[in-house]
């Protein structure tokens, strides 16, 4: 029998990939989130905003001392405009 794939999904409050240990979201999320929102760009931007907000928030509460990571580039920075349709 064998054991169920893990879904990448970030682990909280560490905020790395349930699956495969790396900084979510992992290049798998990337690709999963882009499919999931190629219709909805806007979209995916305030949700990723979001889960942003939620790391700055967990990541500083558990190491108040340390400097964090730059959360911006590792949670938006990969998200391309969407071009518009036809050009």
């Amino acid at each position: 029998m064998s054991t169920p794939a893990r879904e990448h999904v970030p682990s909280r409050p560490t905020w790395r990939c349930r699956a495969c240990g790396v900084a979510w979201p992992c290049s798998t999320a990337k690709v999963r989130l882009l499919a999931e929102y190629r219709d909805n760009i806007p979209g995916l931007m305030v949700y990723l905003v979001t889960l942003r907000e939620e790391a700055i928030a967990q990541l500083a509460a558990a190491k108040p001392a340390t400097r964090l990571p730059d959360l911006h580039r590792r949670f938006t920075d990969w998200v391309r405009p969407q071009l518009s349709r036809g050009n």
